[in-house]
């Protein structure tokens, strides 16, 4: 849903444009709408929408900006366009293309008169507003695509815009005119896709416009009348109030055999413990009702309890394994000492290199060393003279 307001104000024309009014269009996306939408943020959708309804409306020539000027060069009426989101449900261009145009249309600025340079401007009791001069109305109408473009999908929900491939969206008015086209996302369409899609607009934009003008021409009737009217009251009251139900009859006969039957059926209580039970110190059970435990230990420390004391004696057996080993070890190298650290982690075991046995020499004597080298030269001799 979206809600769309109207508002006017005499100012300044553009100086390349001095004979046209100028026209302001505004999108806001509040938290109210979803939880998604961020107050005071621009968001990448937001500008999206915000072009894409200016291009609809302003770029469309829908509405006579010409008409709008009050003293060439001096003063023109500025007309602003406020749309707000009030509920997101998917396709919020339709909704928001639609809801502008038909507060255009319903929209009548205060009347003015020109004489010298002096500008009177009427208030609605003096003289009837006019409206806007309108040529046509520009309708947009989004096409999803899903599957690279081989299924169609006209105006899609929320849940189906976030699996959509890409969507397309066309503004057209009940002349079959295309006044502006937009293709988003990751999919490359055909010819063939584009004219289909235009001739179920064609369709669509007349079916919405002929109701808008009857909606138009029954306000417009009620007013004259001097019925109700305005936006509380187009408002249904089903709709209003979203969690209001009718009122449901309720068959109150029989209803003490029906309670006898139920509690026949029932299982019996529990056993109830009459005398007030002691289970520690300051605590008691007194009364009905099921056996008081506030003494004991709960189920999740009795868990804990036992987890401690299965780790305790497993780290005990652990020790007992390792003094075993230790003394074993001991006893069979007694010669080579091992230093066995504390640490649970690791063992380090610390081996000294054992000793080399030193070469020794046999003391001889000089004169036994002389004989000997004496007998060596003379065996070189003779072996040299053979």
């Amino acid at each position: 849903r979206v809600l769309a307001q109207v508002s006017c104000e005499l100012v300044p024309p553009k100086p390349n444009r001095p004979t046209e009014g100028i026209l302001f269009f505004n999108l806001e996306l509040s938290p109210m709408a979803a939880p998604g939408f961020e107050p005071g943020r621009q968001q990448e959708l937001l500008v999206k929408l915000n072009r894409l309804i200016e291009r609809c409306l302003r770029n469309s020539r829908c509405i006579d900006t010409e008409s709008l000027c009050v003293v060439a060069g001096e003063k023109v009426w500025q007309i602003r366009l406020d749309l707000h989101l009030l509920n997101h449900d998917g396709n919020i261009i339709d909704a928001a293309s639609i809801a502008g145009i038909v507060a255009l249309c319903h929209f009548r600025r205060p009347d003015v008169s020109v004489q010298g340079q002096e500008v009177t401007v009427y208030t609605p009791e003096e003289r009837d507003p006019v409206p806007l001069s309108i040529h046509h109305m520009p309708i947009c109408v989004s096409f999803a695509f899903f599957q690279q473009g081989t299924y169609l999908l006209v105006d899609p929900s929320e849940r189906e815009e976030r699996v959509m491939d890409g969507v397309l969206v066309i503004a057209m008015n009940k002349h079959r005119e295309i006044c502006t086209m937009q293709s988003s996302g990751g999919i490359m369409l055909v010819k063939d896709q584009v004219l289909r899609c235009s001739k179920i607009t064609a369709v669509k934009v007349a079916e919405i416009t002929e109701l808008i003008q009857k909606a138009l021409e029954n306000d417009e009737k009620v007013r004259k009348e001097g019925g109700k009217f305005g936006f509380a009251e187009s408002i249904p009251n089903q709709k209003i109030t979203t969690f209001k139900r009718e009122s449901a009859a309720v068959d109150t006969n029989n209803v003490e055999e029906q309670a006898e039957e139920i509690i026949t059926k029932a299982d019996p209580p529990s056993e109830v413990v009459a005398k007030p039970i002691l289970h520690t110190p300051g605590t008691a059970q007194i009364g009905e009702g099921i056996e008081n435990s506030w003494g004991d230990l709960e189920e999740s420390e009795r868990e804990e309890a036992g987890e401690e004391e299965g780790e305790s004696e497993a780290t005990a057996f652990e020790c007992q394994k390792m003094e075993s080993a230790d003394t074993s070890t001991t006893r069979e190298t007694t010669d080579e000492p091992i230093v066995l650290s504390d640490s649970e982690e690791e063992e380090v075991v610390i081996l000294e290199p054992q000793e080399v046995p030193r070469k020794t020499r046999s003391q001889t004597n000089p004169k036994q060393e002389n004989t000997s080298k004496k007998a060596f030269n003379k065996r070189r001799r003779k072996k040299r003279a053979a």
